[in-house]
Parts: structure tokens; C-alpha cells; sequence
């Protein structure tokens, strides 16, 4: 005899419940994401509180996502020359990818960026629209759609040191929001208004139209950074 549809209708829900649940799981995976787009700035352009704010903005985003890694941003500091004593005194700056750990990185949907630190900054770093995603799984936008949200702050060169053009290339160290400033941003699509080496890179594209709130979107911007899981 068959079974009555009373009997097995507790049978379909449970099968129902782990189908989605496995769907859910393919679809999020934070416990193996170790790396993220911020999916919304800190309010103040891209004075971010320096990188002890950033590092904890990555930290929020990540722990309300349901992450328990410790989180670093990719974000590198400016060089500075104190050219008032005799020697010069010179600070150097702190290079992004000194900050984010060894790797390997995964996106919220379990795919992989990169390998390693190395492979990060080489051509097979897998980051474009469809991988670099928010903590929450989500694209984040790119050119052509609107806002275009594609200028992801970085202050690094395409190694990922800091740079030595001279220059303030990072607001004053992640502190200003003045429209006088500018940070070297990255696209994460990999889109630009030509197909130059640095117009589609992730990391180092060019520099922001200022610092404030109101000045990054003009570029294209929103105040967005990079998070990598250190552990």
C-alpha cells in the first residue's frame, strides 16, 4: 500500500527545507569568504578614520554578515617627507598588501580570487564585476549602471606598495574628507574609458576628484574599499 498524504507530507517538508538550505548555502558561503567590497562607505568621503577605521568598518560589515575571520582593508598609506629638519625625516608608508594576510581568498559565493599575494597582483587575480562582491553576496555597481559605484579606494600602486609619485594620494592618510585631496582608486570591474593597463585595473586606476562625501561620486566613487580575511 502507498503511504497516505498525511503520512508523508512531514517527508516533503524536510526534503523541501534541505533543498533550499543547500541552495542557500551555494549561494552564501561566509564561513569560507575571506574576502569582500564594503557594501556601503563610512559617511564622511574617504576619511575612513585612518586605517584603524577602516580596518573596523571591514570588521562590522563582516561580523553582521555572519563572518567570525578578522578583517584587515586594502588600503595603503602615503609616504611622508618632513623636510623642516636637518636630515629630512622620512616616513615611509604601508603598503596594502603588507595588511591582508597570506591568502588564499574566496568571495561570499565560495569562488576564488586569488592564491596568494602574488597572484593577487598578477593577471590571473580573478576580481571583475561578477566575482567582486559586497559582504552579503551581492555586485557590486559598475560603469553603465547607475550610480556608478566602480572606484574602490586603494592609495596603491598596481604591486600594492604605496605610492612614491609624490603627492597626496590617499586623503591625508584616510582622514580627509576636504574636496581639495585625492586617493588612488582601483575598478572593480575592470572597466574604463579605454582599454589602458590601468584603466582596467583593480587596484590603481587613477586618482579621486577629491575627498569628501560629495566629491568621490564624481568619479565614480562612494567611498568603497576592500576587506581580506587575515585569519
Amino acid at each position: 500500500m502507498f503511504p497516505d498524504r498525511k503520512s508523508i507530507l512531514p517527508l516533503l517538508v524536510i526534503a523541501s527545507t534541505a533543498i533550499v538550505g543547500t541552495v542557500q548555502a551555494d549561494y552564501t558561503d561566509t564561513e569560507k569568504m575571506s574576502f569582500f567590497i564594503t557594501s556601503v562607505g563610512k559617511g564622511d568621503g574617504a576619511n575612513l578614520g585612518g586605517l584603524e577605521g577602516a580596518d573596523a568598518h571591514c570588521n562590522a560589515l563582516a561580523n553582521a554578515a555572519g563572518s567570525s575571520k578578522t578583517w584587515a582593508a586594502y588600503l595603503s598609506t602615503s609616504m611622508m617627507i618632513d623636510r623642516s629638519t636637518d636630515p629630512m625625516t622620512i616616513t615611509n608608508g604601508i603598503s596594502a598588501r603588507d595588511r591582508i594576510g597570506t591568502g588564499p581568498w574566496y568571495n561570499a559565493k565560495g569562488e576564488m580570487i586569488a592564491q596568494d599575494v602574488d597572484s593577487l597582483h598578477s593577471d590571473a587575480v580573478n576580481i571583475s564585476l561578477q566575482t567582486a562582491l559586497d559582504e552579503n553576496g551581492n555586485p557590486v555597481n559598475g560603469r553603465g549602471s547607475k550610480p556608478n559605484r566602480h572606484d574602490i579606494l586603494t592609495g596603491s600602486d598596481s604591486a600594492g606598495h604605496f605610492s612614491t609619485s609624490g603627492g597626496d594620494s590617499t586623503c591625508s592618510n584616510w582622514t580627509s574628507n576636504s574636496p581639495d585631496g585625492s586617493a588612488i582608486v582601483g575598478h572593480h570591474d575592470r572597466v574604463g574609458l579605454n582599454d589602458a593597463r590601468n584603466m582596467v585595473s583593480w587596484n590603481s586606476s587613477h586618482g579621486s576628484r577629491g575627498c569628501g562625501e560629495g566629491d568621490l561620486p564624481r568619479s565614480g566613487g562612494a567611498g568603497l574599499f576592500y576587506c581580506f580575511a587575515v585569519e
